[in-house]
């Protein structure tokens, strides 16, 4: 849904390349099996991120990119999407204002963490990247361990912000750690934050649930939209 969202840089309404088109990144995890699967530089299918679980569930492999992921995707059954509809008029606005001198945006990304009634943890994450990125580039989304971690003897992680930063910390299973050493969910992933401004200066953000279903997230931008489901079953959202 998200993906479908043109108002979200992932799926419809990426953010663009340098070369003006849009270049996809996902990933899901499955925390009681570790199971996982990615995508990278995908450039002609609507939802990356069920690719990305395409990889997970119909191959040995945790990656694919590029035309290879191109290529699985049709041998999966997935239709081809023209780029051209991954492009919205105001990405298009925001590339040609970045060409003419204008700053360009450095994030945006959407992730979704669960936990179900037995404590299965999962956490999937997509995105367009930053904005007038190179083309082949890839960030932190698709890579397990950095943007994208689940594990049911720990945490459910997806991130968003500064990739390359993210990479540096291997920021996702950093913050499931935290979990797993008997911080809150809430506090691990304030310390998570705090550690990316602080030691590397790096823009972003994260959400957290743990196996008992505790919540957490935190930013150090000027927004980050999230919404949970509480215990009660009420969805409250923030940001």
């Amino acid at each position: 849904m998200l993906e479908d969202d043109p108002h979200f840089n992932a799926g419809t309404g990426s953010t663009l390349t340098s070369a003006g088109d849009v270049e996809c990144d996902a990933s899901i995890m499955d925390g009681e099996t570790l199971r996982c699967g990615a995508v990278a530089v995908v450039k002609d299918v609507r939802n990356p991120v069920l690719l990305a679980r395409a990889v997970m569930e119909r191959t040995a492999h945790v990656m694919l990119a590029g035309p290879a992921a191109s290529a699985f995707a049709r041998e999966a059954g997935f239709p081809v999407h023209p780029n051209e509809l991954l492009v919205t008029p105001a990405q298009r606005a925001r590339f040609e204002a970045a060409r003419a001198g204008a700053a360009a945006s450095k994030t945006g990304t959407v992730g979704a963490v669960a936990r179900d009634v037995h404590g299965h943890v999962a956490a999937a994450t997509s995105t367009g990247g930053m904005s007038m990125k190179l083309p082949g580039r890839v960030g932190d989304t698709p890579l397990v361990g950095c943007g994208t971690y689940a594990d049911d003897a720990l945490a459910a992680v997806s991130c968003t912000g500064h990739g390359e930063r993210i990479i540096q910390l291997t920021l996702a299973r950093h913050t499931a750690d935290l979990v797993a050493a008997g911080r809150s969910a809430m506090d691990a992933a304030r310390a998570a934050v705090a550690l990316l401004g602080n030691r590397l200066g790096g823009d972003g953000g994260l959400i957290v649930v743990s196996p008992s279903g505790e919540v957490g997230f935190a930013h150090n931008t000027p927004a980050m939209t999230r919404a949970w489901t509480a215990a009660d079953g009420t969805i409250v959202a923030e940001g």
